[in-house]
């Protein structure tokens, strides 16, 4: 060791044999009493954070708190030099770990109570008894409008002297020594229930007043949406009703007694080979129900359901498209044939799409396959037969193409052996909305949102004829979900051609009596005209009316004009 000054720390140290450390300026150990020979590992210039396991200074180092091989110690600053080396004289202390424990447990307790405070709804305000403000949480900003920070410290009846409390709830609390409620309404205009609770000591002395506020007017507003729910329900019960009577088949779903006569036909022919002629207009669902024959049969288990549109390829192409052809049967063909879809349709179902579409040379050749149930590929001299179902579709009237001369009478006969017409959807209303949910559903999946339709776009979709039928449905739900950037779906979301030409008359319906329809147009009129007047007699001179009509119409609608006087 370095000399030392006479009473310094260094030379004082040695009198002291329990824990004591003498530290320089940069926190190195300069010296340390006996009590740390067995304990000190690096006779070495080192600092306190390199030779103990845990080092800490408190108190603006007039304290320190330490570990050393499992034991803890407290240091206290006893003297400080000219050249600022510190003497700490220690204590080995067993309680300092609980402390610590203790303190970090009290702390997190603290953190948490701070959270349920901040995170509740209601504003909580936290007085001592003399009413002065001790914490209050975030809540109280929303209700008042006036930042939390400003109420602390400060005492109720500086709040009530400013007019932000009407009165003291906190000096009813202490007075009635009691939880006392009151509803009044605060310098915003807000309705509030104010509850203070009294916290007691041990001695049974008010140590504190809790109070809690809530804003009433959020309870009234739900309170009216509440109101608003119930007028809708009964309005929803019917469609509930509906819903529960919804029949899906094969992802198809109808609530019409016309759609359900037609699916359980279906089902009862499923099995059954004969020639199926599906009628009906655009977008009605006519291969959906072809589709839906095919898998309640059999034939679903050993063939295909092949699919061709007879309007969608031309004439010269459809026939190798049905038939096939023989390898080199014209120029371009493939060397090695193709097979038509008659053959590829063997054990299964083939569905004719359009079929009146068809050309008269191509329907003698279709009519000979249903007859004979045998083909022949173009440019093949041997028939082959064939075990197929036919399913037909047009939405084309096949009677009239008849006496037209453009589809031959005998293949209509024997297409229409289980004639169904599918309806359209303007007279099937009842499936309108549960194809709408549908449709909704599925796109909501497919392009992960969650959107909804309003009951006032609802309604519009019920009453539109959809010339386009399920197909037109499908797309303008899907259109709606995918270009909207909110989640409720309105009347304002519908393309411009979807518009109704005049909003005012669209909400008129064929029921309205022509009074109701006069008042109604009489009352959106002075409507407008109390929100542009400022007096009666204005708005009498403006409708030239008189103004004790008008002074009795507004009484009548109950509308009110804010007059100068």
């Amino acid at each position: 060791m370095n000399q030392v000054k006479q009473d310094s720390p260094i030379e004082l140290l040695k009198e002291y044999p329990f824990p004591a450390l003498v530290l320089d300026s940069a926190n190195r150990i300069k010296e340390w009493g006996m009590y740390f020979d067995p304990l000190m590992e690096n006779d070495g210039d080192t600092t306190v954070t390199e030779q103990f396991d845990e080092w800490q200074f408190l108190d603006n180092n007039r304290l320190a708190a330490a570990k050393l091989r499992d034991k803890r110690y407290l240091f206290l600053l006893m003297k400080r030099s000219d050249d600022d080396n510190r003497l700490y004289i220690g204590s080995e202390t067993q309680f300092l770990d609980d402390l610590l424990v203790d303190a970090h447990e009290s702390d997190k307790l603290n953190r948490a109570l701070d959270a349920i405070i901040e995170s509740s709804y209601d504003g909580i305000y936290i007085t001592d008894q003399q009413g002065t403000t001790l914490y209050t949480n975030s809540a109280i900003e929303r209700i008042t409008g006036i930042p939390k920070e400003y109420y602390i410290g400060k005492s109720v009846d500086q709040l009530i002297k400013r007019g932000i409390l009407n009165a003291s709830v906190t000096h009813k609390v202490v007075k009635l020594r009691r939880t006392v409620s009151v509803v009044q309404d605060n310098f915003a205009g807000k309705e509030t229930l104010i509850t203070g609770s009294p916290v007691f000591n041990e001695a049974g002395e008010i140590e504190q007043v809790v109070t809690n506020i809530r804003d009433l007017s959020d309870l009234n507003e739900l309170m009216h949406e509440l109101t608003k729910a119930n007028e809708l329900n009964h309005q929803y019960k019917q469609e509930i009703e509906k819903l529960r009577k919804i029949t899906s088949q094969d992802g198809v779903v109808f609530v019409s007694d016309k759609m359900k006569t037609i699916y359980e036909i279906a089902e009862r022919i499923s099995d059954i080979d004969a020639t199926v002629l599906i009628l009906g207009e655009t977008g009605v669902g006519k291969d959906v129900l072809a589709r839906n024959i095919y898998n309640r049969s059999i034939r679903s288990k050993k063939g295909d359901f092949i699919k061709i549109n007879c309007g969608a390829i031309p004439a010269d192409l459809l026939e190798s498209e049905l038939f096939g052809y023989e390898g080199g049967a014209f120029t371009g063909a493939n060397q090695k044939g193709k097979p038509g879809m008659f053959e590829m349709a063997e054990s299964g179902i083939l569905f004719l799409d359009e079929v009146g579409e068809l050309p008269l040379q191509l329907q003698v050749k279709l009519l000979r396959a249903l007859q004979e149930r045998e083909i022949q590929r173009i440019g093949g001299t041997k028939p082959k037969k064939i075990d197929v179902r036919i399913i037909a579709a047009t939405n084309r009237n096949l009677s009239e193409m008849v006496k037209s001369g453009d589809f031959r009478e005998d293949l209509f006969y024997r297409l229409n052996v289980i004639p169904i017409t599918i309806p359209p959807l303007r007279e099937r209303r009842e499936d309108i909305l549960a194809l709408t949910d549908l449709f909704l559903k599925k796109s909501n999946e497919q392009y992960k949102f969650s959107k909804e339709i309003d009951s006032r776009l609802k309604e519009y979709f019920f009453q539109h004829d959809w010339p386009g039928n399920v197909r037109e449905l499908i797309n303008i739900v899907e259109r709606l979900v995918v270009l909207t950037d909110h989640s409720l779906l309105t009347m304002n979301d519908l393309p411009e051609e979807y518009q109704p030409e005049n909003r005012n008359q669209a909400n008129y319906n064929s029921s309205l009596t022509l009074k109701a329809a006069v008042e109604r147009a009489e009352k959106e009129i002075l409507t407008k005209a109390a929100q542009t007047y400022q007096t009666t007699y204005e708005i009498a001179a403006a409708l030239d009316s008189s103004q004790a009509t008008i002074v009795r119409k507004l009484k009548k609608y109950r509308l009110k004009v804010s007059e100068k006087t």
